[in-house]
């Protein structure tokens, strides 16, 4: 059974409908996939019913965007928590909110430089989604401005970039509380994806685990081997799932579909802690 538990559609940064991406899900031989759009859900019905015309099996999920005491971006996966728990739609909602107003600052830096204007941004961002560098990106690109995402993310979108603005995460150990209190199952994504920017140490490892971290996503591309052992020696300390997914994001990254993979075994154990909502069509009996 081949499951990936990580896949993002143009309800976050993706370049796929949730129904496109279960398609593309099917045609790639998945039979479970999640839909883990950043800060959102509202991917999730449209994701479901065509989860079961396509036959693949669906969980629902989010990434969640996080950021440490000293300004270090983490991910947070959950899956299976309610959409319409209180605390943590307020804090996801601050977050999406706050992306809004540091891409059109960063759209405003970009412009004095660049043929780029926040319309052209809006043309490349689906109505509702959660607004991301990876829109602007896509404006550069049709501006002719870079080739591809992939190098407008090397170049002037990277953190180091003067056209680079921060904006409002949750603090990584909150959200795993968040999660948990919603029903939901909190995996920290690519933790050590350290081509990304800088990675956490052992101290926010050891936070998120005492507020109730419940897997680590280690079968990723952008965790580098060395750090996969890493991983797998605190998911056994530690008792964590071990998954592995794609992150895929149709053709805006080169991510495929079902490149890494999670466990039926994984897979079993996130079903039965997840209480919050509830996944389509999957049967690992």
């Amino acid at each position: 059974m081949l499951i990936d538990l990580h896949t993002h559609s143009r309800v976050s940064d993706g370049t796929e409908s949730p129904r496109a991406l279960m398609r593309s899900a099917a045609q790639a031989g998945v039979d479970v996939v999640a839909l883990t759009d950043h800060d959102q859900t509202a991917g999730w019905a449209e994701a479901a019913e065509a989860a079961d015309d396509y036959g693949v099996g669906f969980v629902p999920g989010m990434e969640i965007s996080c950021k440490t005491s000293t300004g270090i971006s983490v991910h947070l996966l959950s899956y299976l928590h309610d959409p319409k728990d209180p605390g943590l739609l307020a804090e996801v909602d601050r977050a999406r909110d706050s992306r809004v107003l540091r891409a059109r600052r960063m759209v405003e830096l970009l412009g004095e430089d660049f043929p780029i204007s926040w319309e052209l941004v809006q043309e490349h961002t689906a109505d509702g989604a959660t607004m991301g560098r990876p829109h602007i990106a896509d404006a550069l690109v049709a501006a002719g401005v870079v080739s591809t995402r992939t190098e407008a993310f090397e170049s002037v979108l990277t953190p180091r970039s003067r056209y680079y603005v921060g904006h409002f995460a949750i603090e990584p150990a909150h959200a795993v509380r968040l999660v948990r209190a919603a029903g939901g199952v909190p995996v920290f994504a690519h933790p050590v994806a350290s081509a990304r920017g800088r990675v956490v140490g052992d101290e926010v490892f050891e936070e998120m685990i005492a507020a109730g971290l419940m897997g680590l996503e280690i079968e990723h591309r952008d965790n580098p081997e060395h750090g996969r052992h890493m991983l797998r020696r605190i998911a056994a300390e530690h008792g964590l799932i071990a998954t592995g997914s794609s992150d895929y994001h149709g053709s805006g990254k080169p991510n495929r579909l079902g490149e890494n993979s999670t466990s039926v075994e994984a897979l079993g154990l996130i079903l039965a802690a997840g209480t919050g909502s509830a996944p389509v069509g999957v049967d690992i009996r």
